[in-house]
């Protein structure tokens, strides 16, 4: 394993070219050690904004400490750790992308022994609409109807837009039991969209140029949104699926950096209340129960929540859903035929 990869500033200059955004919070102007978050898209106000701040207050009197930062879509951000992004954390938008750096060898611990098996923070797929709502969209099933413009990121760079086929699928397999049904209403939508962009964060910023009826994506991005003055509203369908977001060191080059305790500290401190609390704020569910309850009605529930395990798991849905031939590719090849 070459921890010194030849290549690793062409993957920095891929990662602000395609997306990414490089931050930086520091405990003292010069010296002390560097820590190197890689992370999904979705998330980046939340940990610059609050996390950051309030991690680094959490040391001092210890060693000095830099927080550098990497944010892109989640598949995209897992194979650049692979191929030689030194991140000391991985904080991806799901369970398999951090499997495939696990793969790699690069995480030697057990990432999912924690009380939330290594679930960091949740959200829920919704959809985004227009002031008012003027296509009435209420369901997955009026993003199928003709003149619906709809946006959603690609799902072979996005881990948001695996989350969005989830969501349909899952939803239309719960009502229907029928994978013909699920196929059907995914390729209707897949039809109507307009722009698939690279990653989530992107289809929001898409959707706020003005191009689109409804986006689907992560309820934080609206809630965000919302904060910061932009007008849309957001629908949460009858039945969606729970997105939860995993977290956890990267064993092999927090330690070849020499930043191995300062990397257990700093996610140990994601789920303290001060952590969870920031990112509620910041529109994403905490995964610690008394702190997602103290938002109150800020997070509505869901009439059926589902999660990847009501769907057989990972594996049976990267089988089933994402696999070539399975679900997702039949209705991307259904909506390219002319109606």
């Amino acid at each position: 394993m070459n921890l010194r990869a030849p290549w690793l500033s062409v993957f920095l200059l891929l990662a602000v070219f395609f997306g990414g955004c490089k931050s930086e919070e520091t405990a003292s102007p010069s010296g002390g050690a560097v820590l190197t978050l890689g992370a999904y898209s979705i998330p980046r106000e939340a940990y610059g904004k609050a996390v950051y701040p309030a991690f680094l207050k959490s040391r001092e009197g210890k060693r000095a400490l830099t927080v550098r930062d990497s944010f892109m879509a989640s598949g995209a951000q897992a194979r650049a750790i692979v191929g030689g992004f030194e991140a000391d954390v991985a904080a991806l938008s799901l369970a398999p992308d951090i499997e495939l750096i696990q793969k790699a060898g690069l995480i030697e611990h057990d990432w999912k022994s924690g009380p939330y098996e290594g679930m960091v923070t949740r959200s829920i797929v919704v959809i985004g609409v227009r002031p008012g709502n003027p296509k009435n969209i209420r369901d997955f099933e009026d993003l199928a109807r003709d003149g619906v413009e709809v946006l959603t990121p690609n799902v072979r760079m996005s881990g948001g837009a695996m989350w969005n086929v989830l969501a349909v699928v899952g939803a239309a397999l719960r009502e229907h039991q029928d994978e013909e049904k699920a196929v059907e209403l995914l390729s209707k939508i897949l039809r109507n969209v307009k722009i698939m962009d690279r990653a989530g964060r992107d289809s929001v910023l898409t959707f706020e140029r003005g191009v689109g009826d409804a986006v689907i994506t992560y309820e934080n991005e609206i809630l965000v949104g919302q904060a910061a003055g932009k007008k849309y509203e957001y629908v949460i369908p009858r039945s969606t699926v729970l997105i939860e977001n995993p977290v956890a060191v990267v064993d092999a080059y927090a330690k070849h950096h020499g930043v191995l305790e300062e990397a257990r500290e700093f996610v140990d401190f994601l789920y303290t209340e001060e952590a969870q609390r920031a990112f509620g704020e910041h529109g994403l569910r905490p995964v610690v129960p008394e702190v997602a309850a103290s938002f109150g009605d800020r997070f509505p529930p869901v009439q059926d929540l589902f999660t990847v395990k009501d769907l057989g798991g990972w594996d049976a849905v990267r089988e089933r859903v994402f696999a070539d031939g399975g679900i997702y590719d039949r209705a991307l090849a259904a909506s390219r035929r002319k109606p």
